[in-house]
């Protein structure tokens, strides 16, 4: 499955248009006056430190073995935060974070990718703490090392936020995204930037998080040159039906966490009192407050049967406004779409990686079967 995955947001971005990127530029870090933006410099990855990422740590990780294009530059990495709002809450305040992966000597136009990371269980397991991220140590090396800014939100809650998590809720990840976005401009215009072609993509979770800001972004009339998903929940009332409804014997046995991260997460923001007891069984409900607040638990005692898990048929105003909120996170999108196809993904058997060549011409539906997947 995570080949799969691997082929739908790597390559197919790469299919949809980045090639190498000449660099040449400085690094600095420093407060954005008046922006409420801060950059960091965390780091710098030279071109041997990309290239053992991509031909030893990732594969390790990944258990996989895969050809990637070699590293042709080094990389800065600048831990950003910046201002946002939650719009579930009346646009209250908030700061989150976020990394810029940005090309050494870099200066001019540079393409840009932004990506939208999966589910993680620690809060520091994000763009913004690269080492602690292996998916976005894979994007830097392989795009940032190739000429091209790799932006990635956090989200909120996530990183340095000091919010609860707000897991697949669809207002608040359009909000981190497209502020880190604009934060990222407010930065590579410091370094002598500017943003060129932009692309998007993400996996999983990230998947989900990727229709967000591509729907803002069109409603606005910006461009995005291609956008890539993999293995992602985009109709995620769709997704969670299934899982609990009409489950199969080769679902993955942490699909519920879904069901946990997204019920306290609903009640947090959505403001719904009781919203993930009504979800979830009386006997469970401490240990999966446990695992939303990334408190230490017991991986073991997680039931992997919804089964055991969700409660059944509980029609309370709280357990109706989490199926609501479910089925309201659905996207309108304007852009051709083509959709490739696996059967490997253990979490959703037969879900869709989209890839969104805008201006290709090809219809929605007009997919290819992954051979391998």
């Amino acid at each position: 499955m995570l080949k799969a995955v691997l082929r739908a947001v790597i390559s197919a971005t790469i299919v949809a248009g980045l090639g190498v990127i000449p660099t040449g530029g400085s690094a600095q870090a420093g407060t954005l006056s008046g922006s409420g933006v801060h950059h960091e410099l965390i780091g710098t990855w030279s071109v041997d430190r990309l290239n053992n990422i991509l031909e030893k740590e990732f594969p390790e990780f990944a258990c996989i073995e895969e050809t990637y294009s070699p590293a042709q530059n080094g990389v800065h990495l600048y831990r950003v935060t910046y201002p946002s709002v939650i719009p579930e809450q009346r646009n209250r305040p908030t700061v989150a974070s976020g990394l810029v992966a940005v090309p050494d000597q870099a200066k001019g136009v540079l393409p840009v990718v932004s990506y939208q990371h999966g589910t993680v269980f620690g809060k520091h397991e994000v763009p913004s703490f690269p080492e602690e991220s292996p998916e976005t140590m894979a994007m830097i090396a392989q795009f940032a090392g190739q000429g091209y800014v790799v932006i990635g939100a956090d989200y909120f809650g996530m990183g340095l936020s000091e919010e609860p998590e707000g897991y697949l809720v669809k207002a608040s990840h359009q909000q981190a995204t497209m502020d880190m976005l604009a934060a990222s401009d407010r930065v590579l215009a410091d370094l002598g930037i500017e943003r060129g072609a932009l692309f998007l993509a993400g996996w999983s979770q990230g998947g989900f998080v990727t229709f967000a800001p591509l729907e803002s972004l069109e409603e606005a009339g910006i461009p995005v040159t291609a956008a890539a998903t993999a293995a992602a929940p985009v109709d995620l009332g769709a997704a969670l039906r299934g899982a609990l409804f009409f489950p199969r014997k080769i679902d993955a046995d942490w699909v519920g966490a879904i069901f946990i991260l997204s019920a306290f997460a609903y009640e947090n923001y959505y403001g719904v009192p009781g919203l993930a007891r009504s979800i979830i069984r009386d006997e469970y409900y401490e240990l999966a407050r446990r695992v939303y607040e990334r408190q230490p638990f017991d991986p073991e005692a997680v039931p992997t049967s919804l089964k055991d898990l969700v409660t059944p048929g509980r029609n309370t105003r709280p357990s109706r406004a989490w199926r609501d909120h479910v089925l309201g996170a659905r996207r309108i999108l304007q852009g051709p779409q083509h959709p490739l196809r696996g059967e490997g993904n253990p979490a959703h058997p037969g879900a869709r990686g989209v890839v969104d060549r805008v201006g290709d011409g090809r219809r929605h539906g007009d997919g290819d079967r992954f051979p391998d997947a």
